[in-house]
């Protein structure tokens, strides 16, 4: 299927927008400084439910007939964080973007900074499978984009991000790397949080997410390559889980890696993430 047919088919009705962001979920203004080697583009896309979401794409400058590589971004939930949002991989994919990198950076329902306390709790199972929906949505989008190769297509996810790319990359053969960073094994442990649910309540609702449990995705999508990033002093995830995530998913294309840091992760790990994707995509030296 070609990206005219995929756009076709899932009504992405692309809409490019020069204005300057005007709420409070749009990247800031500061993108327009855009350095030579890659394009910005502000757009939004349609959801199934037909309503639009907002999107950065972020183009290599140069025209190529040679097909590129592409990346889903899906961002991390700690507000009030400046980053919590689609900005937080953005010079990320700039600077891939000056390898032919192609990247589509998408907001979330986490956007908002009181999502997670004002969220319908009662239907956070119904949510979990919906919210998978437009992440395929989302990977639509990226894979209407001219001249993608789909023999190099990532999701890149962090927090809640890694976890939804988890579900998604699971169960979509298109996509052919992951990097998951910092994310939970399962759904409850941060569903958890609030409302707190006891006794024979809260053993139903593990019971029910457990389907869903990013843990038993990765596994799923190995032995397809896979990168996952964890901070040893992190607050949300537990040393251990991250360790069963490893071991879970552990083969000859799984790289595990730990940073003595917290659950933003360092510097390092996105000079490590970069570096992976790099020779992933087998892209040329810079």
């Amino acid at each position: 299927m070609t990206a005219a047919s995929i756009a076709a088919s899932v009504g992405l009705l692309l809409q490019a927008s020069t204005a300057a962001p005007t709420s409070k979920t749009q990247p800031p203004t500061s993108v327009q400084m855009q350095p030579p080697s890659a394009t910005v583009r502000q757009l939004t896309y349609a959801l199934a439910d037909g309503s639009r979401n907002g999107a950065t794409l972020v183009l290599p400058a140069s025209a190529s007939r040679t097909p590129r590589p592409a990346i889903l971004y899906l961002h991390w939930y700690e507000p009030p964080r400046p980053t919590s949002n689609r900005t937080e991989f953005l010079a990320e994919a700039v600077e891939l973007a000056a390898s032919g990198v192609v990247s589509v950076l998408v907001d979330t329902p986490w956007t908002a900074e009181k999502w997670f306390a004002t969220r319908d709790a009662a239907h956070d199972y119904e949510f979990t499978t919906e919210m998978a929906k437009h992440v395929r949505r989302a990977v639509d989008v990226l894979l209407a984009q001219p001249g993608i190769d789909p023999t190099r297509v990532a999701i890149v996810g962090h927090d809640f991000g890694a976890m939804w790319g988890a579900l998604e990359a699971a169960d979509d053969p298109r996509i052919t790397h992951l990097v998951f960073m910092a994310g939970s094994p399962s759904f409850a442990d941060w569903y958890l949080f609030t409302p707190k649910r006891d006794g024979a309540e809260k053993d139903a609702f593990v019971a029910r997410l457990a389907p869903l449990a990013p843990q038993q995705a990765v596994r799923r999508f190995v032995p397809r390559p896979v990168l996952l990033q964890f901070g040893t002093n992190d607050k949300f995830i537990k040393n251990e889980d991250a360790k069963a995530m490893g071991d879970a998913v552990a083969g000859p294309k799984t790289t595990f890696k730990t940073y003595d840091f917290e659950h933003e992760l360092t510097y390092q790990a996105r000079v490590d993430r970069v570096a992976w994707l790099r020779e992933q995509f087998r892209l040329p030296p810079r």
